[in-house]
């Protein structure tokens, strides 16, 4: 009789077979098509080919222009070698060919833009153009049909159909002639205007203005009213208001009488202000035309200074009550004039009251550079089987529930009704005690009824948040893995818009996607013990915010003192990955205590820079900054501070795993600025995530604790690890292998975290490598520790060629003070730290200060101003 199989063996054939069909699955010709057309090489080959064929067809395009008289009649020749040698076209046969097929048997002249086409394709494939192929591509096909119809119409209309050229191709010809047979000339015209019109409309969204614009400028050319819909409105030669505004002009006036005293009368009515000026010598010859002088605005006054450029004296009998511009007579003087802005109290010119750059530019798009980066796909991640739904036990479920109610009616505890919720890896029952029942009298027996369950931890919760019962927490005797791909495919997290930093970690008792927001966390902690699956949930957190964000959304500080956790994301390097100028690629994942420190010291830089944006923008978060600086309310021109200019702020996640290890190595010097980054970076999109597998009150200290309120507990090794971590026990009975507690918003919530492995982790990071990235990681400012600038320079590292634009004023001062101290320096002239140092390093250099001593400062070397002068001539400084 033979064997029956065991279980193990059924289960190496299933994975076995499992790993087949994977194989079999790459080995297809439509995932070798796939991968064969998205990788770069293949971009890189066929923009080449498509710039070199614009250029060709281009070279042959012009050549036909000149050549194509001759060519014409040996391209229908049949004797080949006759057309080889006497063909005139620059590029020979083939250009004389591709020109007239290209021109004469298509679309005519207009085929330029075919080849305008090709050019920006390959372009875009090659990475040197970020311009919108879907947009040349639209606006060149209407360019292409319309001229072509045009011009062939044209050419049958005057009679030129007996030239070399067909003007509007082939294409040109018949369709002109096929709509000219139907509606006539007057039908086509109309057709060939409307299909325009239609295209501005469509193409212009203030097309409309534009046309509105030119009609009231026509219209006021015949009307005597001047038309007063424009604010800004001012008058032509003709005297009539124009809808254009004219720039202010001083060259055309001439002077006035240097012996006539100027009288200059403001009439302010409620649609035009008048603007006349008296000269009494002239008042009693009417013929004699007046000669008046420009009146240039000037910044002694906010609102209105008159001016004229003899001295002539000036009178002002009245004032505009209002600031703005209006129009005014073009026989008299133009005044400039300004507007104050009531926001910053600066003065704007009437132009750059026009110019709005949110009009004029449209939002910015901060994914424009990486424009057609494409997230993940949920093919990359394993599909399990039964991820969706639980694998429900009738049986398991009525015998845990009747050892439920035995166990407590032994303890005299009666109970009304047992009700269970089947999770993936522990079912609930929520127990309904009898009237007159202590709650913390169930409590106590937790031991003994997880004995009577033969079960390795259970939970009790009493009561249950919002509900009339007690639950009770029981492991089932066969967990099933939640897989990542049942949670990212949920329609929870692919409808999601609302959280700014989605993280799609597991699902509940209840089988629901557990998601929470990482920018309202804002910093996570997650603790248990060794194989309990913190790196598991570290990497689900990773992968929920690759599958969301959009490289130039968010940034990456990876910390692996473990130097293994990490190393799969390395190839993010120039997509999501932030680092410190001048960092080893193979560095980027941070490994070593010193470095940590350094980063770090640099995070919280980057933190007091980007408050700093903040301030100067008047906004609270960063949030509302991006915001400003989407609609382009923000210049990003503007120097703040040393060296601040406005920019889009990407979110900056950092995770730390296992810090633990550094507290243990450097102490306070790591943890001081993990405490300042936890306290004020949430407001300027800075998040922590911290993870160790030792939740003693020496590393999860009451800094930590106070600045991270929301905490992920896996399996603690004892009750007083889960009151650390969560301020409350039970931590202690979980079953481990992703099972958790996440505790926030007031409240404690056991999810099963997603198992994402790293085959998985693999084939994103792969998939994300192969697009087009960035040209180098986000810079971190640098970080220079105090005292670290070097005993000595090396001669020639600094080039002194290019010294700092304040070094002449820094030397001065030092020789003046006699104290050479980076430190001073910052206080002093109010500059940053990197700054002041390479001022000190330069100083060094030049032999005014002395190598750093320390804390001590540095020695001042020149004593005299005399001797300082010579040196600074001889830098040519």
């Amino acid at each position: 009789m033979p064997r029956k199989p065991s279980t193990n063996t059924t289960n190496t054939r299933k994975a076995a077979d499992t790993i087949h069909v994977e194989r079999d699955e790459k080995e297809t010709f439509s995932y070798r098509l796939k991968s064969f057309v998205q990788d770069p090489r293949t971009h890189y080959v066929v923009g080449a080919v498509l710039v070199a064929l614009a250029f060709f067809l281009a070279v042959a395009y012009v050549s036909f222009f000149f050549t194509g008289f001759h060519d014409d009649s040996l391209l229908s020749s049949s004797d080949t070698t006759l057309k080889r040698t006497e063909i005139q076209n620059i590029l020979g046969l083939p250009g004389a060919w591709s020109a007239e097929r290209l021109i004469n048997g298509s679309f005519g002249i207009s085929s330029v833009a075919l080849i305008l086409l090709l050019l920006v394709f390959g372009l875009k494939l090659l990475n040197i153009t970020k311009t919108s192929g879907t947009r040349w591509f639209f606006h060149s096909v209407f360019w292409l049909l319309w001229t072509s119809v045009v011009l062939g119409y044209a050419q049958t209309m005057f009679g030129l159909n007996h030239w070399f050229i067909q003007l509007g191709g082939s294409h040109g010809h018949l369709l002109s002639s096929w709509l000219y047979s139907y509606v006539y000339s007057i039908g086509m015209i109309l057709i060939i205007v409307l299909t325009l019109v239609i295209y501005c409309i469509v193409a212009d969204p203030h097309f409309t203005d534009h046309v509105k614009a030119v009609w009231l400028w026509i219209k006021g050319k015949f009307s005597k009213q001047p038309y007063e819909g424009e604010l800004f409105a001012s008058p032509d030669e003709t005297g009539e208001i124009s809808s254009e505004p004219q720039p202010v002009s001083d060259t055309e006036i001439q002077p006035v009488n240097d012996e006539a005293p100027v009288s200059l009368t403001f009439t302010n009515t409620d649609d035009v202000v008048e603007i006349e000026v008296l000269d009494p010598a002239k008042e009693n010859n009417p013929a004699e035309p007046e000669l008046p002088e420009v009146v240039p605005v000037t910044d002694d006054d906010p609102l209105l200074n008159v001016q004229v450029s003899d001295n002539s004296a000036i009178e002002v009998v009245d004032v505009l009550p209002d600031p703005t511009p209006l129009p005014v007579d073009p026989d008299v003087p133009k005044v400039g004039f300004q507007i104050q802005d009531s926001k910053t109290d600066e003065l704007v010119s009437a132009e750059e009251v026009e110019q709005d750059p949110l009009e004029k530019l449209g939002p910015y798009d901060p994914r424009k550079e990486l424009s057609h980066y494409k997230f993940p796909s949920l093919d990359l991640l394993k599909v399990y089987d039964n991820e969706s739904a639980p694998v429900i036990n009738q049986q398991e479920q009525q015998d845990n529930a009747n050892r439920i109610v035995t166990t407590l009616r032994n303890y005299g505890i009666e109970i009304d009704s047992i009700k269970a919720t089947v999770g993936p890896t522990v079912t609930l029952y929520e127990v309904v005690p009898r009237a007159g029942i202590r709650i913390a009298k169930i409590q106590n027996l937790e031991n003994d009824i997880m004995m009577s369950l033969s079960a390795t931890g259970i939970r009790i919760i009493a009561p249950m948040p919002g509900k009339g019962t007690v639950g009770i927490e029981v492991p089932n005797e066969k967990p099933q893995v939640v897989s990542m791909h049942s949670v990212l495919a949920s329609k929870r997290f692919q409808e999601e818009k609302k959280m700014r930093l989605p993280i799609a970690y597991g699902r509940t008792i209840t089988n629901e996607v557990f998601m929470f927001d990482l920018a309202k966390t804002p910093h996570l902690l997650v603790a248990g013990a060794t194989g309990t699956g913190k790196s598991v949930a570290i990497n689900a957190i990773l992968t929920s915010l690759l599958y969301k964000k959009h490289p130039s959304e968010l940034k990456l500080v990876l910390v692996d003192p473990k130097m293994v956790e990490f190393a799969p994301y390395k190839p993010l390097l120039h997509h999501y990955l932030a680092a410190m100028p001048d960092t080893d690629p193979e560095q980027i994942v941070i490994t070593d205590c010193d470095r940590v420190i350094n980063t770090l010291n640099s995070l919280v830089i980057e933190m007091e820079n980007r408050y700093k944006l903040l301030m100067d923008a008047g906004v609270r978060n960063l949030e509302d900054y991006n915001e400003k600086f989407v609609n382009r309310r923000l210049n990003p021109e503007k120097l703040i501070g040393d060296s601040l200019h406005h920019r889009y702020l990407p979110y900056i996640v950092i995770v730390i795993d296992e810090y633990g290890d550094f507290i243990m190595q450097a102490g306070k010097q790591v943890e001081t600025p993990i405490a300042r980054i936890t306290q004020k970076a949430r407001a300027v999109g800075m998040h922590m995530i911290l993870a160790t597998q030792r939740p003693s009150v020496n590393i999860v200290t009451g800094v930590i604790k106070a600045n991270i309120p929301t905490r992920i507990a896996l399996r603690t090794q004892s009750v007083i690890d889960s009151r650390t971590v969560l301020d409350a026990k039970g931590a202690e009975q979980l079953i481990g292998r992703g099972d958790s507690l996440y505790a926030g918003n007031a409240s404690v919530t056991r999810v099963q975290c997603a198992f994402v492995d790293t085959p998985e982790v693999d084939r994103i990071v792969e998939f994300i490598e192969k697009q087009q990235h960035f040209l180098q990681p986000y810079q971190l400012p640098e970080y220079i520790p105090e005292g670290a600038e070097g005993d000595a320079l090396a001669p020639g590292s600094v080039d002194m060629k290019k010294l700092d634009p304040m070094f002449a004023d820094v030397a001065r001062y030092v020789v003046s003070k006699q104290e050479g101290s980076t430190s001073r320096l910052q206080r002093a002239f109010e500059i940053g730290y990197n700054r002041a140092g390479k001022l000190s390093d330069q100083l060094e250099a030049a032999g005014i200060v002395g190598p750093n001593k320390g804390p001590k400062g540095r020695d001042v070397l020149i004593q005299d101003f005399d001797q300082l002068e010579a040196l600074l001539q001889q830098l040519n400084v």
